[in-house]
Parts: C-alpha cells; sequence; structure tokens
C-alpha cells in the first residue's frame, strides 16, 4: 500500500471527516455515483461530487494490502478496515457492480463504549458474571450489535483476570489491555476463517471468546463445544428475536444432529439479547430497544423439548429474571415519548403491541 495519500485517498478522507462530524453511520461510494451519507438510519446525497472507475480502483489500491486486493479479485467482494488519524475507525465492504467499483464504509469510534454511552440498561452487566457459556446478540445489519458486544467485553477487560480472544472480520473496536490480556485476530489477515481461528483459540488457554459472526455450520458448531468446555463466548447472529434465534441455530444442523444440538444448546445458552436502533421523535440520535431472553431452567426446558414457540410466553412473564419482549421495550419507549408510534411500527413484530398516542 502506498504511503502517500491520493488524490482519491484525500477526497474520501475529507468526506469520512464529514461522518465524523455529521454524527453519520455509512459511507457509500461507487465508481461514476453520487457519494451517500447515511444518518440516523436514512441515506442523503452528500454532494454533487463523482468519483470515477479510476479514482475508486487507485483508492482501493491503496486501502487494501496484497491479500485484499487478491480476495477482490477474486471473489468479487472483500471486508476492510481502514482509520482517520485522530477521529475515528472505519469498517467496510468493497465490491464490483455493474459500472465498476463501490465501497461502503462504517464509522467506529477510538473509545470502546460503555452499556450506558450506548443507552442500554445496567442489567446486561449481569451478563459478564458468567464464566462458561454462550451469549448472543442478534439483530438486523446496523443495529448496534458489535457495539454491545465491545461494551460488554470492556466489562470484562475492567473488572476480571482473564485472557480475551476475538475473532473478528474485520477488527472493529480496540481493546487495549487493561486487567485481561487481549488477544484480537482478523480474518484474512491473521487467519483464514472464523471457524479455523476458533480451533486455534481453544488451544490457546482462552477464558473469553468473541465471535464477530457467526456464519457457518462450522463456526456455530466450535463456538457450542467452546461454551460446553468452560470458555464464555460471547457472538453476533443476523437474527430478529430470541426465538428465531435459536430456531437458526438448531435449524443449521442435520435433522440427525438436532436432537443433541438442543441438549447442548439448552446447557450452554445463557442468554440472548436482539436489538433494534430506533429514530428518537426529538431528532438527537437513535435509541435502542431490546428483547432479552436468559437462560433459565425453564428456557432450557423448552429448547431440549423442541417447544420454542413456547419462549414467547416466558419472555411475557420473566421481567424478575431481566427478560423482555422486543415489542414491550418498544412500546415503553412510545409510551415514554422517546419514539413517535409511526417509527415504533416499523420495527414491531406485532403492531397491536405499540399503544396510540
Amino acid at each position: 500500500m502506498s504511503t502517500t495519500a491520493s488524490g482519491p485517498r484525500r477526497a474520501v478522507d475529507a468526506l469520512l471527516e464529514e461522518v465524523v462530524r455529521r454524527g453519520a453511520s455509512d459511507l457509500h461510494l461507487a465508481s461514476g455515483e453520487r457519494t451517500l451519507m447515511r444518518h440516523l438510519g436514512e441515506l442523503a446525497f452528500a454532494g454533487d461530487a463523482r468519483l470515477s472507475r479510476e479514482q475508486v480502483e487507485a483508492l482501493l489500491a491503496e486501502l487494501l494490502d496484497a491479500a485484499g486486493q487478491a480476495a477482490l479479485a477474486r471473489d468479487g467482494q472483500v471486508d476492510l478496515a481502514c482509520s482517520l488519524p485522530g477521529r475515528g475507525r472505519f469498517r467496510g465492504n468493497a465490491y464490483r457492480h455493474q459500472n465498476g467499483l463501490g465501497l461502503v464504509l462504517r464509522a467506529i469510534p477510538f473509545e470502546v463504549p460503555t452499556l450506558a454511552d450506548l443507552g442500554l440498561p445496567g442489567t446486561l452487566a449481569r451478563l459478564t458474571n458468567h464464566h462458561q457459556g454462550l451469549v448472543l446478540i442478534t439483530g438486523p445489519g446496523g443495529c448496534g450489535k458489535s457495539s454491545t458486544m465491545a461494551a460488554l467485553l470492556r466489562l470484562i477487560n475492567e473488572e476480571r483476570r482473564d485472557h480475551i480472544i476475538t475473532i473478528e472480520d474485520p477488527i472493529e473496536y480496540v481493546h487495549e489491555p487493561l486487567r485481561c490480556v487481549v488477544n484480537q485476530r482478523q480474518v484474512g489477515r491473521d487467519t483464514e476463517s472464523f471457524a479455523r481461528a476458533l480451533k486455534a483459540a481453544l488451544r490457546e488457554d482462552p477464558d473469553v471468546i468473541a465471535i464477530g459472526e457467526l456464519r457457518d455450520l462450522e463456526t456455530i458448531s466450535l463456538a457450542l463445544t467452546a461454551a460446553e468446555t468452560g470458555h464464555l463466548v460471547l457472538a453476533t447472529l443476523h437474527t430478529g428475536s430470541s426465538i428465531r434465534t435459536v430456531d437458526r441455530i438448531v435449524g443449521s444442523f442435520p435433522p440427525n444432529q438436532q436432537s443433541q444440538i438442543r441438549t447442548m444448546l439448552s446447557e450452554s445458552l445463557r442468554a440472548v439479547v436482539s436489538q433494534r436502533l430506533l429514530r428518537r421523535a426529538d431528532g438527537a440520535g437513535r435509541v435502542p430497544a431490546l428483547e432479552v431472553l436468559i437462560g433459565t431452567r425453564a428456557v432450557a426446558n423448552l429448547i431440549r423439548e423442541a417447544k420454542t414457540f413456547q419462549i414467547r410466553s416466558v419472555l411475557q412473564t420473566g421481567a424478575a429474571q431481566g427478560m423482555g419482549l422486543l415489542d414491550a421495550s418498544i412500546a415503553q419507549l412510545v409510551r415514554d415519548g422517546v419514539v413517535s408510534r409511526d417509527e415504533a411500527l416499523l420495527h414491531a413484530d406485532d403492531p397491536k403491541a405499540i399503544p396510540a398516542t
């Protein structure tokens, strides 16, 4: 990679400065197209300037190392990370499209957030008390899963003397060692795949393993094994609710293995946190709504007996254990005047659960 910033790189750095200044989340670049920024969940043009095909190619030649350029040529897409000195880090994806190359970059603050920074309840801190088992953070893309996991890891790093291994694609938040030893590995740079890194991690005396995404059957299987054999495993998954999360994990396996997987999951699951980000009614950013499932004995029995459809009733009645439905969280935000009813209806599973204003 070049050590001198090119014209396209300087132009993109200026746009990234604007992303940080506005508090936007994403920057979209594509050959021959106007640049877009996503702010409070909505896309808007960032100006009239367009980068040519040659300019985008020059930019990516600077951002990607040889392995990344080879992956882009081979696969038509590649994940990447970059930084803007003193301002922030960005993760993204470069891809081929009908007119050339494109790039989407998402802003990641330098500072690892706390639960309070993210507007998350302090009760989630209890999840870091576990020393073994599986904690899953789920939701659609752009809902803050990585930030929530980073906040939980920050708590562990501040309060325990553990060995933390993270496996990410790419590395997002950088965790400086506080009380813990922290090793962060990036897929494609430090290791070939999530599964290969996870296999190696089990031989590296970890206490806590954080997995950026449970993408495939092998990674899910290894995560369950790690959680079952005395490690605390934190991972993210693109599922919309705790029930769908359990069903997705079990359904990833062949039918003849699903009974065994239900047993493993029932014994190792500590929590599922499913989240959304909703626009605040006052326009001052976005606020999280959560569904929290705790791995109680009742939940474990329902998973083992393939009765996940009954988990909803446990969520409805489990407030004392820290549980609650996503729709209940969204409805409370409406009652408190934090989000509008129209915004709430965009995210609710059951519109009838949202109170009239």
